[in-house]
Parts: C-alpha cells; structure tokens; sequence
C-alpha cells in the first residue's frame, strides 16, 4: 500500500523488508519544495519505528529526474535573501538531519538528472546507484548562491578535495559514468535495469543481521566525522550490543546448518 505526504509529492510503501521513498513531483523534475522535506521527514519516522523495514530505497517518479535540485519556483518567496535562507535552513533542517541520522541502510536510486540539492540528498544515502542516463552537478554558482559546510565536506568526503572543486567551480554537469570513476556513486547499470538492481541489492541487504546493520552504518558515520563530533561510546555499545545478541546466537546456529538467519533484530 501506498501512503501520501506532502499533499502527494512524496510517496512511502513497504515491501519485503524494505521502504521505498519516491520524490513524487515529475512536472518540476521533482524539484524539492518545504513541503517535500516536511514529508520526508514524516517518512523516515515512520520508517525509523518499522522494525520490519531493513534498508531503504529513495527515488524519482517518472524518467527525467531523481531530483532536480530545489524547487526554484519558491526561491523568491522562501529564498530571497540572507534572512529568508535562515528561515528555509529552519523548515527544511528537520527533514536534512533526519535523513544523515537515519540508522538503517539507505539506497539513492538515480535516473535523470541529480542536481544541487538533489546530490546533496543523494550523498546522504549509503550507497548510490545510477541510470546510464543520470547527470549530476551542483549549480550553485550559476545560481548566485552557495551550498552549506555539510553539503560541501560530504562532497569532499566521497570525491577529494580536488574533484569537489571542479564541480563546484564550474557548475558542469557529469554523466553517470563520470560520476562512478570520480567516486560519487557505487555503481552506473543501464536504466532499464536500475530499479531491479536497486531492489534486489536493498533485498540482500535487508536479509542481514539488523543490529549489524546498524552498527555498521554508525561506525563508518563516525570514522568519516570529525574526531570532536565522535561518540565512540555509542558506536563501543552498538558493537558489543550484536555480540550479546540472540541474532549472534542465530547467525552462528544458521551458519553451522547452513540454513538462512531468521534474524530477530536484538
């Protein structure tokens, strides 16, 4: 079944484990309004509480876009200069740290363009796989405008230094292909096979151990910040918490019968 937020712009739905979020606003290239990040936010809460969501899968309605950045149309209303920005950073900030918090695996779909704030969600993800057909570029130059330190030291953190720059500095576009080589996605596949892959790679995913998962992805969130913004002692705890853990007990039993964990997620 199919839940609507964001008067229809974004969408939710549940299968086999995993969550699927899909930016649902194809007439604009699912260009990102308030409303959509207010959605967003609505999703992954309800998505966090899921115990039988595993992983989940973000992605465009239509062809043309994954999202196309951020709804341009309400620059001069929500936008229009310093103060304004403040108030969008405001209404839109719950949605963002939602999203780089989020503790299970996150998958970026990527068909059409992924543009500005479109990559800037899209390097939030875990892992990021694209369309032959998939653009991306931060135009913010192009625009007048710049993007935020987190934005900027994600980029970095996943192209170097030297790459981020270019596609800062020059506001160009790059193809799929591209993308992949300099590090900004984990794999390019042909369209037609994008959504199959993306499921099929969110299913195996979700058939692993959830408090592995989990630990996981707060350990390697925690190697990539900053030293003064690391809680070892959590990452410590999620970490011994799967070695105490009837699922341990059950992954070891499952291995020995050679058989599938039944995981139970403590």
């Amino acid at each position: 079944m199919t839940t609507s937020y964001a008067a229809g712009k974004m969408l939710a739905e549940v299968s086999e484990g995993v969550g699927l979020i899909t930016f649902n606003q194809p007439e604009k290239r699912n260009a990102m309004s308030v409303a959509m990040w207010q959605g967003l936010s609505e999703i992954l809460d309800a998505f966090g509480a899921d115990d039988a969501i595993r992983a989940v899968v973000m992605t465009g309605a239509g062809t043309k876009a994954f999202v196309s950045g951020a709804d341009i149309s309400q620059f001069e209303q929500t936008r229009a200069d310093g103060n304004a920005q403040l108030e969008y950073d405001r209404l839109t900030s719950t949605g963002r740290a939602k999203l780089a918090a989020f503790p299970k695996p996150v998958i970026a779909c990527i068909r059409g363009f992924c543009l500005g704030g479109g990559l800037g969600i899209a390097m939030q993800a875990d892992l990021r796989i694209a369309g032959d057909s998939a653009q991306f570029g931060i135009p913010a130059a192009r625009l007048g405008i710049a993007y935020s330190f987190e934005m900027i030291e994600r980029l970095i953190s996943l192209v170097g230094q030297a790459h981020a720059r270019m596609i800062i500095m020059t506001g160009d576009r790059m193809d799929a292909m591209e993308a992949q080589r300099v590090g900004l996605v984990n794999r390019v596949v042909p369209d037609e096979e994008l959504t199959d892959t993306v499921l099929e790679l969110a299913k195996t995913i979700s058939a692993n151990a959830p408090l592995s998962l989990r630990a996981t992805k707060l350990t390697v969130n925690a190697v990539m910040a900053a030293e003064s913004q690391r809680n070892r002692a959590a990452v410590d705890a999620a970490i011994l918490a799967c070695f105490d853990s009837a699922d341990y007990r059950e992954g070891r039993t499952a291995f020995m019968e050679k058989r599938p964990a039944k995981w139970q997620g403590r």
